[in-house]
């Protein structure tokens, strides 16, 4: 007999066991179905925290090599472990899953091991290799997240051309590392591979790098990653890539039609993501798919059937872990009779880099084309005391506001903290702060967050340390 339950979560990534602990939470029976053998889904099993991981350590390997010797700290003999840092990422992917696990205990919730696909819409199958079981629910949500997208004439084989999932298992340092796809993915592996002494060349076809991102912090993180010795190739693609014997043979095209060929030792195909709904069979549940192939939900998260809900990536936006958590979250609270909202418009992103790129809220290009008349004041890095002390001054808090209302309509960060500063500025933005208010918050000296202080206080009245 099959078993039954309130609410089913298809999906255990950041947004499916955070809608099934929320569930649980608000006294649903839940049971929560992931195809992988631990819980965690893509961010946490092969994207956002090994690659933070390696992000972390490649860094310090970096800095100890490269950069302790002006601060008086005489590093001699530094040696690389690639092995050792790859068993220290996998350890802190193993603590967080099982981490997760505990939290499905705690719960209560049913963890079920397989693949999911729907019979009606109120029933599933889930097949875990020869045995297949029936499940009965109210409410399903599908929480599948996405898959890497590549082009059809390559293929990925995880070894020589590789996708966001080889690249952080790689078993020794390429010589030269070819990444197609300047986005937020390339850049944190670029970065990787480049401070362990690869040569990377990363090629875009637009004509700057993270295409979406403010045009002052785009420029900016491209002049550093420079610096570094990253090579960038804008306004390229790639129309071939093959292997030979001790190569990739990486055929790429300037927008005049010239063409030329790089031989990595590794190429990263690295050109986003796109919703994994395959095998849910999703028309014995009679929900159709849109012209990307996201799954259409309402303002409730409901799909065309009102007892099946979506959220994260299978539904589109930014395809970002925290968003994903955030509609977990509020379905929850649905189901349970409240009245939740998401403000897209204050949901931060971050590039991992060094320094980090963090953002919330509207670019300045987006607004100028909307006709918005706007106010933008810069705060450098550099005239920040506590950047000063820790010798990392490279960056700048940029913030645009409203020119007539003095409402903050958007905040650009690049900085080593970038990530931890947007936090403030999330919060200002969801409340719909002016950048008078931000300006009179007491900031704790010294700090890299009175940088955002001094931007407020630039677009509101004047900054006071430049």
């Amino acid at each position: 007999m099959a078993k039954q339950f309130d609410v089913v979560v298809i999906g255990a990534g950041p947004g499916g066991y955070v809608a099934a602990i929320k569930c649980a939470q608000l006294g649903m029976k839940v049971a929560c179905i992931e195809s992988r053998e631990t819980l965690g889904g893509t961010c946490l099993n092969v994207g956002c925290i090994p690659s933070k991981a390696l992000l972390n350590a490649s860094h310090k390997y970096d800095e100890a090599k490269n950069h302790l010797s002006k601060l008086g700290i005489e590093a001699k003999g530094i040696s690389l472990d690639l092995k050792k840092m790859m068993t220290n990422k996998d350890t802190i992917v193993s603590d967080l899953t099982k981490g997760i696990a505990y939290l499905f205990k705690k719960n209560s919730i049913e963890w079920i091991t397989g693949l999911a696909s729907f019979t009606s819409n109120t029933e599933i199958t889930i097949k875990n290799g020869k045995s297949t079981q029936n499940v009965i629910a109210k409410n399903f949500i599908i929480a599948t997240g996405s898959n890497v997208t590549t082009l059809p004439n390559i293929k990925i084989d995880e070894e020589r051309i590789v996708s966001s999932t080889g690249v952080l298992s790689l078993k020794e340092v390429p010589k030269h590392l070819v990444v197609m796809g300047g986005g937020y993915i390339g850049l944190e592996m670029a970065s990787v591979w480049n401070r362990l002494g690869a040569k990377v060349s990363v090629v875009e076809f637009a004509n700057k790098i993270v295409p979406a991102m403010d045009n002052d912090v785009s420029s900016e993180l491209q002049k550093l990653l420079e610096k570094q010795g990253v090579q960038f190739y804008l306004n390229h693609k790639v129309i071939a890539a093959t292997i030979d014997k001790k190569h990739v043979n990486v055929d790429v095209q300037a927008l005049d039609g010239k063409t030329k060929t790089l031989s990595p030792n590794v190429f990263l195909v690295s050109i986003g993501r796109h919703p994994n709904t395959n095998n849910l069979n999703l028309a014995a549940a009679n929900i159709a798919l849109d012209e990307q192939g996201f799954i259409p939900v309402n303002k409730q998260y409901q799909t065309s059937i009102s007892n099946i809900y979506a959220i994260g990536d299978v539904i589109g936006g930014m395809m970002l872990a925290h968003k994903a958590e955030d509609e977990g979250m509020a379905v929850a609270e649905i189901l349970s009779g409240q009245k939740p909202h998401i403000n897209y418009n204050a949901i931060p992103a971050v590039i991992y880099t060094h320094p980090e790129v963090a953002c919330v809220g509207k670019t300045s290009e987006e607004l100028s084309d909307s006709g918005v008349d706007i106010k933008s004041s810069k705060f450098p890095m550099s005239a920040n005391s506590r950047a000063k002390a820790n010798n990392d001054t490279n960056g700048f808090v940029k913030i645009i506001t409203n020119a007539h209302t003095d409402q903050v309509l958007g905040i650009h960060i690049i900085a080593s903290n970038a990530g931890a500063m947007i936090a403030e500025a999330a919060l200002a933005m969801e409340y719909s702060a002016s950048a008078e208010d931000i300006a009179r918050t007491c900031h704790a000296h010294p700090t890299t967050s009175e940088a955002l202080k001094e931007a407020a206080l630039g677009a509101w009245s004047q900054s006071l340390h430049l």
